[in-house]
């Protein structure tokens, strides 16, 4: 007897469902793809997601995911190739719910990457730091003095507050903007140390970001942020006149 298929957790439902090329006969053929082949597509190529950890969020293996992967990739190629009608719609999969949202705040905070994640896809809940002085985004994490915060609710700011670190560096940064309830985070360099502690944290990272702070939290909410996503320190002297050595501005050692 075949094993059951288990069902996949979605946790975010397209906006649109129908998509048709202009000028395509209506009679032509919809290629179909299922909703839990879209998340695969919006979770690894759209938020960046490994297969892994796209696997960890819908409660399926690795290979699943491959799998379903594989095939919404070729769907989509077949649809654009071919000028092909593609709706989404159908699949195993189900949708998450509010007491699994409730039960994540109390794991561990530094495994909530993915429920951070889908408080703010599924609530539209969202809370921004920027690295912060006179009004522009602060080039080095590691010494940044102000945090900018944006509190962003259905896709607007709706609050925000200027936070000092008072002395708190380099590592105990990520803890610091965990604190405040921080979970996407707006900087210019940073190093790889000062990166993994974010990640830890399941704060999302958008560095190598330059010129106005409430500029840069704008072009986020509207997916037009210029970031680099393999940021890392790269700046030669600080203010004390030393220069990093070869871990970078999040985990630097100097010397004279």
């Amino acid at each position: 007897m075949p094993r059951p298929k288990k069902c996949r957790k979605v946790c975010c439902l397209p906006k649109a469902a129908e998509f048709t090329p202009s000028g395509c006969a209506a009679s032509k053929p919809a290629v179909i793809l299922s909703v839990d082949e879209y998340e695969t597509i919006r979770l690894i190529d759209r938020e960046g997601f490994s297969q892994e950890e796209c696997g960890e969020f819908m409660q399926v293996a690795r290979a699943t995911v491959q799998q379903i992967y594989t095939s919404a990739r070729s769907k989509l190629a077949e649809a654009l190739v071919s000028a092909l009608p593609l709706k989404i719609e159908g699949g195993d999969y189900r949708l998450c719910d509010r007491s699994e949202r409730a039960g994540s705040q109390s794991m561990n905070p530094l495994n909530t990457f993915q429920e951070n994640f889908s408080k703010f896809r599924e609530e539209n809940i969202m809370k921004i730091a920027v690295t912060y002085e006179n009004g522009t985004v602060f080039q080095h994490f590691g010494h940044t003095e102000q945090f900018k915060l944006y509190e962003v609710e259905n896709g607007a700011v709706s609050h925000t507050e200027i936070v000092d670190t008072n002395g708190s560096g380099h590592g105990a940064l990520a803890g610091f903007l965990l604190g405040k309830g921080v979970d996407t985070l707006i900087c210019g360099g940073i190093g790889g140390g000062a990166q993994m502690a974010l990640k830890d944290a399941g704060i999302r990272l958008f560095g190598g970001v330059s010129g106005d702070a409430d500029a840069a939290v704008n072009a986020l909410l509207s997916d037009s942020l210029a970031f680099n996503p393999d940021v890392a320190c790269n700046h030669h002297e600080h203010s004390h006149g030393h220069s990093c050595h070869s871990h970078g501005c999040g985990e630097h050692s100097c010397h004279s």
